[in-house]
């Protein structure tokens, strides 16, 4: 795995013993961690829990209003899994609203994350940073923080998306946590498909709501040909 500087176990990112990844939204998994999960299920496993269920990305259009959206990003979900060598056995869909995940209570969310990775067998956990500025990142963070007082013998790591997109000083803020950089190497056919995967955020199915969100086409490249950036979620 050249070019892998670590800080961290090098097993937990060889593939060699699962992993799950947290994510707010449909698509976060494949834009911060799609190497990372194309690794580990051609190894030992991966699960990926989606907190959200996206369907807030275009409030204005009547062709898809938010049900049909929901479901269209979890179809778009399972289709990444698959270009990254998973099943939709490897996803859990929690359809929480989208856009008010800082409304849960996070201790409540916690202790639902905590049983449905227990039973997976799983003890080595990715989430979003805290760094990163939209609200259902800082959420999906401070559950996992929540997870972490819950259970302190597994292994908690933070991935970036948004703080590393819109933050100047992104390697300044994140040089105290002697980040991981993971290439995406091999994996990186797989990722670029994943990401593709999730059409409707490429702007390439609803076409009726000039105000949705898009990923910027300069965001998308970042993520897709730079190396994943992982730390030890701070204590």
């Amino acid at each position: 795995m050249g070019g892998l500087r670590l800080s961290a176990p090098d097993h937990v990112f060889r593939g060699e013993v699962p992993i799950a990844v947290i994510a707010p939204h449909p698509d976060d998994e494949s834009l911060g961690c799609g190497a990372l999960l194309a690794r580990a299920l051609a190894g030992a496993g991966a699960h990926v829990i989606c907190l959200t269920d996206g369907s807030a990305s275009h409030p204005g259009s009547r062709l898809w209003p938010p049900a049909d959206l929901a479901r269209l990003r979890q179809r778009e979900l399972q289709r990444a899994l698959a270009c990254l060598g998973g099943t939709a056995r490897d996803l859990t869909w929690l359809g929480l609203p989208d856009a008010g995940l800082y409304r849960c209570d996070h201790d409540a969310l916690a202790a639902r994350l905590e049983r449905i990775i227990a039973d997976l067998g799983i003890t080595h956990i990715f989430a979003p940073a805290i760094q990163d500025h939209h609200e259902d990142h800082q959420a999906a963070a401070r559950a996992t923080a929540a997870l972490r007082q819950r259970r302190p013998d597994w292994s908690f790591f933070s991935y970036p998306i948004w703080s590393r997109w819109d933050d100047p000083d992104f390697p300044a803020t994140i040089a105290p946590f002697a980040p991981v950089r993971l290439p995406p190497g091999p994996a990186a056919t797989r990722k670029r498909a994943a990401i593709e995967a999730h059409e409707s955020q490429l702007g390439r199915i609803v076409t009726d709501d000039p105000t949705g969100f898009v990923l910027p086409p300069a965001m998308v490249e970042t993520f897709a040909r730079e190396d994943e950036l992982f730390w030890r979620m701070p204590a």
